[in-house]
């Protein structure tokens, strides 16, 4: 048998398969964050239809008394006169009468205030569900409901019952309630809403507040003075170095001109999402970047011409997928091409025409059917498109103009190599015919020798050599690396290099000969070989799959320059009083950084992903929460565990030490809070107890000053109080008015209440955090943008300041133990802002 026929086989079935999955992480990534988007609404909504049907099932059975079960305590019951009707109450009738009443099924023992009932008697009213089993829709997936004949099941089907009608009725219900924000003077509590539910936040005793007062915009603005992590795991040819010795990469919406040796960083800002590919004009100064459609569509929407390829570019959102072309001096952007609705989903590929100087781009998209279109980007502010064609069905990963043949361009991807022909203004298009070669399933790079021969690399780890103005192969170097070749470069000395993807190896070959004359292996912890460019002299550039660049040459070691994340990052702590601070996320990478030297002082991989992280204050350890449940402490000199325990079986949100170091308090998914006594320098735990009473997964907590109390808010938007010791529920809320809270991460509270949007659901922020001195407040927000206040922002809607670069969600603000400078993370992009505060 051919044993080693067959393993060749196998290795390339491998690499075929791991190219694939490539092109399906960023739908996936999106679906995963359309769940996460939607999983609070889902929640909500279960609840509110187990009501209505509740209420449905009392009309048909004509018990009518029912309705006064879940009367608001703050609103007094008034008997209504009913019109009787001989007529069935019929479900879709009832199903339309119950948005003036949905937020009564969102009334909690713990946020309303206590009021006096109506002296009229009311008739009672039969059984109903109570308050906590109707809040536990998290944990009851089947509980049924029945009144009459009608059933139904607490599950996801029941919900997608609702029809569009009831739908629109509960939308403007929702926004008929957010116009009820109110202030009661008596009581001295705020009554807002967060997806039609009433959340009651009780002011300071000496509070003078005017809920018509507008808060103004914060003195200090923010400037972003450095970005960590690159865009290495998806995307191809995104690393060049440029004249001015600078390296211009990118990372979530932010395109990044690195200068190693003097180490400073300029930002190019114009884009509103994602960065998606990268092209160097031949004068080495423009420089074109393209974008994914953005996920802001609260704000604007795609018009419906703009959806035909037709309409004035003038009035479509920005938000689209489109083209910026910027100068790289005066990081000017010069002309923005696609807004007319040109192309669908994200630009993936890009590049500039050489033969004639650059005076043409081409443009490829990720729709269905891989558009290819062709640009004369210097005529007006927006361009000029001279034709678009349907490229594939498949995708396509590279798109570049021949150097020396004016009119032609090369588009590779899986199963196809595309040769071009621009004339009259169509595109002529001619497919690479591999005859006696395998074809693979992905060609995966090219790159254009002096002479105009193509060369490529695929995923069965060939090169083959496509002669100047032909589609058949000349020559073919087969299986010179294992799996996938993901770059090709051709260096000033003249030699041919290949990065595979599979074996991490850079071969050096002899462009004449085609004869290997050398190879280096990259270590596995950076990642497999992305992309490679020329650096300065004879130094080479590596872009990695793990998001890490770096340079060096084959003779000597490659070093990182860039460091970054790799999956979603949730994880932010800074340093009690060092300019430092610790990022977790869920590739289980721990770094350390330190913000002055915007470098990582030390990296550790964890066994599980990881979550969350908190600083002891005296410094020596840092608690990490991890999706499985467990949580560690590391210690911060070497670097290894000195304490782990599992509690629950739940991710843990959130990880808190109490002021004085003697505390920790773990907020876990699965409702509850694990509260741990410590000692001996935040080396030894012992439990205290256990916090229960949240209805929904724990999302923030902050500890009083005096280390005595917590306050902590949930996935249903409670805001609960416990005594730390004993972890008992406060349920007075209003006796916890004027406690002093060492930090502001809950997020509802009193004094951040002003960081609710108008129309917000409950979801539309992520985190916040006060400043040291207490006259800021930051907010992550779930629409790529960091907001600053002023603090404390009582007002909703209060003025702000908001800044862009993050093209994911942003899952969590930090300010520096001096109040500096301020660290903001993002989810899906993996990157960490780091912003002076002016």
């Amino acid at each position: 048998m051919d044993f080693s026929g067959n393993l060749s086989d196998m290795s390339a079935l491998d690499g075929m398969l791991d190219h694939e999955n490539e092109e399906l992480r960023e739908r996936v990534s999106a679906l995963e964050k359309k769940v996460h988007q939607n999983e609070d609404e889902m929640l909500c909504l279960k609840s509110a239809l187990a009501d209505a049907l509740r209420r449905i099932a009392s009309l048909e059975s004509g018990r009518t008394a029912g309705l006064t079960n879940n009367v608001l305590p703050s609103k007094p019951f008034k008997p209504q006169p009913r019109r009787v009707s001989s007529a069935p109450v019929s479900a879709a009738d009832s199903r339309s009468k119950r948005a003036g009443s949905v937020e009564q099924a969102f009334v909690t023992r713990d946020t309303a205030p206590p009021q006096k009932r109506a002296p009229t008697p009311t008739p009672k009213a039969p059984p109903s569900p109570s308050p906590t089993s109707l809040k536990k829709w998290s944990s009851l997936s089947s509980a049924e409901f029945q009144g009459g004949n009608l059933q139904m099941s607490r599950s996801f089907q029941s919900v997608t019952c609702l029809t569009d009608k009831t739908r629109a009725t509960d939308r403007k219900a929702m926004a008929h309630r957010r116009k009820e924000t109110t202030f009661n003077k008596e009581e001295g509590y705020l009554r807002m809403y967060l997806r039609g539910r009433p959340v009651t936040l009780y002011a300071p005793t000496l509070e003078e507040y005017d809920l018509a007062k507008k808060e103004d915009q914060p003195p200090q603005s923010l400037k972003l003075e450095w970005v960590y992590g690159y865009r290495g795991r998806d995307c191809r040819s995104n690393v060049h170095l440029l004249p001015t010795g600078e390296t211009v990469y990118f990372v979530a919406g932010v395109v990044v001109l690195y200068n190693v040796e003097e180490q400073i960083q300029r930002h190019y800002l114009g884009h509103t999402d994602d960065v998606k590919c990268l092209a160097v004009h031949p004068d080495k100064i423009t420089i074109a970047t393209g974008q994914v459609a953005g996920h802001d569509n609260k704000k604007s929407s795609r018009p419906k011409s703009a959806q035909h390829g037709k309409g004035d570019p003038s009035t479509a959102p920005d938000h689209l997928p489109h083209v910026r072309v910027w100068n790289s001096v005066s990081l000017q952007t010069l002309h923005i091409l696609g807004l007319g609705g040109d192309f669908d989903r994200a630009v993936c590929s890009i590049g500039f025409s050489k033969a004639d100087g650059g005076q043409l781009l081409c443009a490829v998209d990720e729709g269905n059917e891989h558009t290819l279109s062709v640009w004369e980007w210097q005529k007006g502010e927006k361009g000029h498109k001279i034709t678009e064609t349907k490229s594939s069905t498949e995708p396509v990963v590279a798109s570049e103009f021949h150097p020396l043949d004016a009119n032609t361009i090369i588009t590779c991807g899986k199963n196809q190599i595309t040769f071009w022909t621009l004339e009259g203004g169509t595109l002529g298009k001619k497919l690479g015919l591999f005859e006696k070669h395998e074809k693979p399933k992905f060609v995966l790079c090219l790159a254009i020798a002096d002479n105009g021969d193509v060369f490529t690399g695929d995923s069965n780890g060939n090169i083959f050599i496509w002669p100047r103005g032909t589609n058949k192969i000349s020559k073919a170097l087969t299986g010179v690396h294992e799996g996938g070749i993901f770059s090709l470069l051709f260096t000033k000395d003249g030699h041919l290099l290949s990065g595979g993807g599979k074996d991490r190896r850079i071969v050096q070959w002899d462009a004449t000969g085609l004869t290997q004359t050398g190879e280096v292996e990259i270590p596995e912890h950076y990642g497999a070989v992305r992309t490679l460019t020329q650096g300065k002299g004879n130094m080479i550039v590596v872009g990695s799959t793990r998001n890490v660049i770096l340079q060096g040459t084959l003779e000597l070691n490659f070093n990182p320059i860039v460091q970054g994340h790799v999956d979603e990052l949730w994880g932010l702590a800074v340093h009690p009083n060092q300019h430092q601070f610790l990022t977790c996320a869920y590739d289980k990478k721990v770094f350390l950084w330190d913000a002055l030297s915007h470098s990582a002082v030390w990296s550790k991989e964890l066994e599980v992903p990881a979550h969350c992280a908190c600083f002891h204050p005296d410094a020596q350890v840092v608690a990490i929460g991890t999706q499985t449940a467990k949580w560690l402490v590391l210690d911060l000199t070497s670097r290894e565990p000195v304490y782990s325990h599992t509690d629950g079986n739940e991710q843990i949100e959130c990880a808190e030490y109490s002021p004085d170091g003697k505390y920790l308090a773990l907020g876990s998914r699965d409702n509850h809070i694990y509260v741990y006594s410590v000692d001996e320098e935040g080396k030894k735990y012992s439990r205290v107890g256990k916090c229960q009473g949240h209805s929904s997964f724990v999302t923030h907590l902050d500890w009083s000053a005096d280390s005595q109390y917590i306050q902590s808010n949930s996935g249903d938007y409670e805001l609960l109080f416990w005594n730390a010791s004993s972890c008992k529920q406060i349920t007075a809320s209003s006796s916890m008015r004027d406690v002093q809270w060492a930090t502001s991460y809950c997020t509802i509270s009193f004094n951040t209440c002003g960081i609710w949007p108008e129309g917000a659901d409950g979801t539309d922020v992520n985190g916040s955090s006060r400043a040291h001195k207490a006259d800021l407040l930051a907010s992550a927000d779930d629409y790529g943008k960091v907001n600053l206040y002023r603090y404390p922002s009582t007002h909703i809607e209060a003025g702000h300041r908001a800044y862009g670069g993050h093209s994911s969600h942003v899952t969590a603000v930090r300010f520096l133990h001096d109040d500096s400078r301020l660290l903001s993370t993002g989810g899906k992009d993996a990157g960490i802002l780091q912003w002076e505060i002016l």
